[in-house]
Formats: structure tokens, sequence, C-alpha cells
């Protein structure tokens, strides 16, 4: 990492798209019309058990008269196994109605995700780069996570209370429309206060996530480089930046308390405004002979039953718009057209590379590479030096395609990277970068995510090709040890050799290492680089070399400074030549004599 990448701005300008309120909307209901069936059953069964608690009120206000009337305890008795009645079927069958949406809701979900994850893999690297990991690690935890939270808890319930609000409304009119007319009053309130609400929540939510991802980009950006950071004395500028970031995501949340609050206080008005006019109706109506005083109550238990369906459906509005900005920022991606397939495609095993007055800037005016040619023979193992910041690793970036030069051409067997299709990049190219990865599960399945039909022995010739054959027959189950998270602990130097092992499963012609032994010890790091030059073997390879010892051992060396290339030759012809890579390999040897 240069002192410029250290330093450098998170891509917050050039984050992920975000889809619109209509296509989050049209995107939902593609996912749902495959269950369309179980959203109608889910739907009828929760109609029918809150139509049956509706009969909690009346029965209520029937003991209410029965008890006015002075009736017998038997009649009292029956209305209240009635209740018992009432309530034991309403609970199952709410119970089984939740559980459909519940499943509605899960179904639709892991389809978003499956469709997220398909696109976010096809999405171009040269794109995920600009808007940074933190974009794209947010959406796949923190949104996704809002989403299936709001889907678990938030739309079963939403789902009750509006149907809930809406039958009890109806029974309202059924005992005396004048009854719904004074519950009504509260809506004008209610209404006003959803509208406050939501022309405030959907910015600020939207401005919440967007600020969520800036945070942990930067966060990414400062752990990644913090040795970086710590060389050149960027500290402070970077600890400045997690605070200014993070105080505004605090300052935002703080934003989101007081909108809630004043939510809140809203609402009360709203049920003290209804209460009172359906109590005020009630007495009226009892007065005038046109309602028994039963009646009145079941309106007024009615009206204040409404009060927790009201309040949490309008609550639950702080889920759904939290969860609708999360939703509209995966559709943004779903929505990505896919990969396209190849366009020109590459000769079986042909894999020379040629690049043609290249340059390249991250940011406009800012060149990192100044016009390069190079060109690297079919089967040719060409490695790259130079001091750090140099420009080998966007070199390296360029030739496997994951960005376009922003001049120039470079070309894979005659086709340029973005030209490959992905299809035939992942059989034509392979790079391997410091930065690998062992998936959870076994270790045999880890290998196999090169080649998923590879027979147990390919598996363990591939081991043994980069010598760690012994230690995988170590491990307690062999190859079904699991191993990532939760599993076997795995060091640097294993983790790259296995990264090495899935190289020569996959067999790609060309390959490109990016200091991909730079994480091992000093005997690791030996051991590494026999490896790598087994598992190269035959292919056309680039190799950017954090050990001159590596380099050493490459059919060619190539020399860059400043993002240009100022030497080129044989290991012995460029100590002969007394040049930049001379002054390099002494001062290599000088510190291995030192420390030995």
């Amino acid at each position: 990492m240069s002192r410029s990448e250290a330093g450098a701005p998170a891509g917050g300008a050039h984050l992920l798209p975000v889809a619109t309120s209509a296509r989050t909307r049209a995107a939902v209901r593609e996912l749902v019309r495959p269950h369309r069936r179980l959203a109608l059953t889910g739907f009828a069964v929760l109609v029918g058990s809150t139509t049956v608690g509706l009969l909690v009120q009346p029965l209520l206000g029937r003991i209410v008269d029965l008890a006015a009337d002075r009736a017998s305890v038997d009649a009292i008795t029956v209305t209240a196994a009635l209740l018992v009645a009432v309530a034991v079927v309403q609970g199952v069958s709410a119970g089984f109605g939740l559980s459909l949406i519940s499943r509605l809701g899960e179904t639709t979900l892991a389809r978003l995700r499956e469709r997220f994850v398909e696109r976010a893999l096809g999405l171009p690297l040269e794109r995920v780069e600009r808007a940074g990991a933190g974009d794209l690690t947010a959406r796949v935890t923190a949104d996704v996570s809002l989403i299936a939270e709001a889907v678990r808890s938030a739309l079963p319930e939403l789902v009750r209370s509006l149907l809930t609000i809406v039958l009890t409304l109806g029974a309202m009119a059924l005992l005396d429309w004048r009854f719904l007319l004074a519950a009504l009053l509260a809506v004008p309130v209610q209404a006003a206060t959803a509208r406050w609400y939501i022309a405030r929540a959907v910015p600020l939510y939207a401005e919440q996530r967007a600020a969520a991802s800036a945070q942990q980009q930067q966060l990414l950006d400062t752990v990644a480089g913090s040795s970086t950071v710590r060389a050149f004395r960027l500290e402070r500028e970077h600890a400045e930046r997690v605070t200014e970031r993070s105080w505004s995501v605090v300052a935002l949340t703080m934003r989101g308390i007081r909108l809630v609050l004043g939510f809140y206080s809203r609402l009360h008005i709203a049920e003290y405004t209804g209460l009172a006019a359906v109590l005020i109706t009630g007495y009226w109506l009892v007065r005038q002979g046109s309602a028994s005083i039963g009646t009145a109550t079941a309106a007024a238990l009615y009206f204040h039953s409404l009060f927790t369906p009201i309040n949490a459906a309008l609550v639950l509005l702080d889920d759904a718009q939290s969860a609708t900005a999360g939703l509209a920022r995966l559709v943004g991606v779903t929505d990505q057209p896919p990969a396209p397939p190849s366009v020109r495609p590459v000769e079986a095993g042909r894999a020379e590379v040629t690049v043609r007055e290249v340059s390249h800037a991250y940011r406009p005016g800012h060149l990192v590479l100044h016009d390069i040619d190079l060109t690297i023979r079919q089967g040719e193992r060409v490695a790259l030096v130079g001091a750090s910041g140099a420009g080998k690793t966007t070199l390296a970036r360029l030739v496997a395609g994951i960005q376009p030069p922003t001049t120039g051409t470079v070309l894979i067997g005659g086709v340029p990277p973005s030209e490959l299709g992905a299809a035939t990049a992942r059989r034509t190219v392979a790079l391997i970068t410091q930065e690998t990865h062992v998936f959870a599960g076994t270790l045999a399945d880890d290998l196999r995510l090169a080649k998923p039909d590879a027979t147990d022995d390919e598996l363990r010739a591939a081991l043994d090709r980069v010598d760690v054959l012994a230690w995988a027959d170590a491990l307690p189950d062999g190859l079904a040890t699991v191993v990532g998270d939760g599993g076997h602990r795995i060091g640097g130097d294993r983790t790259q050799a296995l990264a090495l092992a899935r190289l020569i499963l996959a067999d790609p012609p060309l390959v490109i290492l990016d200091e991909a032994t730079a994480e091992a010890g000093s005997a690791g790091a030996r051991a590494l680089e026999k490896a790598v030059v087994r598992a190269v073997d035959g292919r056309t390879a680039l190799i950017v070399a954090h050990r001159l010892s590596q380099a050493a051992t490459a059919d060619r060396i190539v020399v860059m400074d400043a993002g240009r290339i100022v030497e080129t030759g044989t290991h012995d012809e460029l100590r002969a030549a007394a040049g930049p890579y001379a002054a390099l390999w002494k001062a290599w040897s000088d510190t291995r004599d030192s420390t030995a």
C-alpha cells in the first residue's frame, strides 16, 4: 500500500446504486409472485383469526348488560365460556397465520439474498473498488440483518395490526355508525403524524445507511493499511477520519431518536381525541336510548383495543423505513446487469500478455502508471520488482482485468480482459494476492472451490505439489477436517499454500501472483517460494515479488519506479548492469546478512 493509497478518501462518491421506491416495490412483488398461494392463505387465516377476536368486546358488553339487568349467573357463565372459546380459537389461528406470513417473508428474503450474492459476485471488480469494500460489506451484513429482523418480527405484526385496525373499525360501524364517526376523529391526527414522520424518516434512514457504509469503509481502510499508516505517521489523520465518520453516524442516530419522540407525542394526542369522542358519543346514545350500556362499553373497548395495533403499525413504520432503506440498497445491486458472456473467446491454453502504451490513474490527473509497454511470452515467468508505490500492484491488477487501463491496451491471448467474459476469465486467468482466505467448511470443500469435481486423489496431488500433504494428513480428520471460522485454525503460510493448491486444481494458463508469499516468515517464505515455482510451472506467470530471491528465479525481471519500467532483463544481466535492480539486490542482501 502506497502513501497515496493510505491517505486516499473513502469512495463515498462512487457508492453502489440504490433503487428508487417504485423499483423497490416492484422488486418485492417479483419476489412474492411465485408464492401467491402462501401469501393468500396466510392473509385469509389472519383475517379469520382477527374476525374471531373481535367477538371479545361484544361479549364483554353482553356481560355488562346481563349484570345491569340482574340476569342469572348461568347466563353470565355461558357468555364467559364463549369468551374462553374465542380466545382459544383466536390464539391457535393467529399462530398459524403468523407462521405462514413468516414463512413467506423468510422464503422471499432467501431469494433476495441469493440474487444479491449472485449479482455482487458478478459485479465488475473496478466498480466494487471504486465504491469501496465498506459499501458492499455494509449491504451484505447490516442491511441484510435489518431486513431479516423486519421480516421475522415487523412484517407479521404489521400485517396483523393493519387487519385488526380495519376489521375493528368495521365492527364499530356495525354497533352504530356514529361510533365509527367518533373514532375517525383520531384519523386526521394519525395521518398527519404518519406523513410528518415518513417525510423525515425516509431521507434520514437512507442517510444513516450511507454514513454507516462510509464509517465501515474508513475502518476497513485504516485497519487493512495499519502498517502503512504507522510507517508514514498517519495515525492522527486516520483517527480523525474514523472519529469524524463515527460522529456523523451518532449525530444521525440522535436525529432519529428525536424524530421518534416527536412521533410518539403526536400519537398520544390522537388517542386522547378518539377515546374522548367515543365516550361522549356512547354517553349521548345511551341517554337517547339508541344504545345499551353494554353496546357503549363494547364501542369504548373496541377503540381502546385499537391503541395497541395502531401504535404498533405506526411504530413499525420506523422499522419499515429502516428496512426499506436497506432493501433499496440491496435491490440497487440485484438490478445490476449480469456479467456479459464471452465476446471474443481465447484459444485454449493461449496466455501471452501484451501491454501497450498503458497509463492509469485512480483519480483524474494523478497517474500511477506512465506509458507501460510489456510483453510476456507464452510460458514465461516475469517478476515485477521495485519500491513500494512503484506501480507493481496496479500493473498486475490491469493485467488481471480487475479494472481497465485509463489509456492504452492490455491483451491476454490477443483479447482485452474485459471481453473475456466471466466464465472464460475464470478458466484463463488466476490472481493470488497476500490477502488469501480459508472458507468455512472441510479442507476438501475448501480446495474443491477451484474444481468442484476434483477427486480426493487430485486434492492430495495438489497438496503434495505445494509440500503441505504431510501437514494435511496430520490434521485430526485429514481432508475432512473442518477449517475456517469455528474450525481448525490455519496459519498464514498454510493459508497461502492452500491458495496455491487451489491454483493447481483450477489449472489456468495465466497466473498473477501479487506478493503471494509476503505474509510468511523467513522459513515459511522459502518453502512457499518453492511451492510457487511448482505451481506456476508450465504457465505464463506475472509475479509481483516481495522478496528478491523469488525474482532471481524468474525468466525475466522487470524493475519499476514511479509508475515506469526502468529496467528489464535476467537476474545476472541486471546485476551486471549496476542499475536500480543491482542497488535493490545489494540492499536486500545486506539486510539478509545483518539478520542472519
